[in-house]
């Protein structure tokens, strides 16, 4: 049997999916492939080990789908306060100063990726094949199909790769990466603590990496201490009980006591970016497309604005009449994204160097930058704008606009 799409997109992650809600009720058919499906939520659970720091403009987009309700429905702690510092240098951000009620929004990977699958399945114009495992992945001469394990045949204008970091899509149609490991790891610990989190996250940079903290619900937080691979593989086999000395010894008593170790973590930092997003009926979204440091929570905001942005494009030429699949069509999509993406990706390796750097000129030069965070407000207002990710060209749903005229 042999199904034929306008769109295809691979990988039902929470980028994934949101390029399906963004053209639903659209006129183009569109199929969402994804391996299995997540688990259901409940509020009793603990807390999942990865969250993410959603910026306003990943939230409108999220709205604008319909599906930030189901978010709110489930699991979200708003944060309007971020505080940075290291040793002499100290500044505090804070959302009401730009007439905002939050600066965004931590929520648990699995509850963002949740809500979207729920919300792509109420529209009549998109096929939610899960779970589906492909067998094979095929393009010549400018033609995507994919065969999935139980023999079916799919057939679209145009493939998205959502499916991640090491995207099988992506290395099928010959799409090249450039990328280098940071030679650093990301340990990630879920924590109780004697009181309920404040509308604030924090990050202190040292030179071995910044050490963040994550509000979460009730009496629940997120660590990321950012190390040496040595350094996280040594904290890792430790007991509970040292474990949790070292992270009293190493992070301040703002924060209450950490009375429990819930769950522990860890990553390699690694930085990726495609040569190319785009070819005859193929466009990369998300990991697929970039692999950026963390250090700012901004890979998942990024990968939503990709996905917003492709939608756009994509309804924009449909509804004129055009070919969805040519390449000149998808290579505009990749220049309103891929120079946005490289200069967060370049903002995010310049702070991580300059703060993992011990020489006393770098170490002035960070502090007096976070004292002048402090003192210029049209400068730290900048900041704040882009870290909410209302900074450069925007597509019309991180705006709150709809893209089906």
């Amino acid at each position: 049997m042999k199904q034929e799409y306008d769109v295809l997109i691979v990988g039902g992650g929470m980028v994934g999916a949101t390029v399906a809600c963004a053209l639903g009720g659209s006129d183009l058919k569109v199929a969402l492939i994804e391996q299995s499906m997540p688990d259901a939520f409940a509020s009793e659970q603990a807390h999942d080990l990865r969250v993410s720091a959603l910026s306003i403009a990943s939230q409108q987009i999220l709205a604008t789908v319909g599906a930030w309700d189901a978010v709110v429905a489930m699991r979200v702690c708003p944060f309007k306060r971020m505080r940075v510092w290291e040793t002499a240098g100290d500044t505090e951000f804070n959302s009401d100063d730009i007439a905002f009620d939050e600066l965004g929004f931590i929520v648990e990977n699995r509850v963002t990726q949740l809500a979207l699958l729920q919300r792509a399945q109420e529209f009549s114009n998109i096929d939610f094949l899960c779970p589906a495992t492909i067998k094979t992945l095929n393009y010549s001469l400018g033609k995507g199909s994919v065969t999935l394990e139980s023999g079916e045949v799919l057939s679209a204008k145009v493939l998205v790769g959502a499916d991640g970091g090491q995207s099988r899509l992506r290395q099928t149609v010959g799409l090249g990466v450039t990328s280098w490991d940071y030679q650093q790891h990301a340990m990630v610990i879920y924590v109780e603590t004697d009181y309920e989190q404040q509308d604030i996250t924090w990050q202190r940079f040292v030179p071995t990496g910044p050490q963040a903290f994550l509000p979460l619900t009730g009496n629940y937080g997120s660590i990321v201490w950012y190390n040496t691979p040595d350094e996280v593989r040594r904290l890792k086999a430790l007991d509970e009980a040292a474990l949790l000395a070292e992270l009293s010894d190493t992070f301040p008593e703002c924060l209450g006591k950490i009375n429990k170790i819930l769950g522990v973590a860890s990553f390699p930092l690694k930085r990726q970016h495609a040569q190319e997003y785009v070819k005859q009926g193929i466009a990369l979204v998300g990991d697929a497309a970039h692999m950026i440091n963390p250090l700012a929570g901004q890979g998942v905001n990024i990968g939503l604005l990709d996905a917003a942005m492709l939608a756009e494009v994509l309804i924009d030429t449909s509804q004129q009449g055009k070919n969805i699949a040519d390449v000149s069509v998808l290579k505009r999509y990749e220049r309103l994204r891929r120079n946005e993406n490289l200069k967060m990706m370049t903002v995010m390796d310049l702070f991580y160097r300059t703060f993992s750097n011990k020489l006393l000129p770098i170490k002035f030069i960070r502090n007096l930058g976070l004292g002048l965070a402090e003192r210029v407000t049209p400068l730290k207002n900048k900041v704040m704008r882009g870290a909410m990710g209302l900074e450069g060209r925007l597509p019309k749903l991180a705006k709150g606009e709809s893209i089906i005229s």
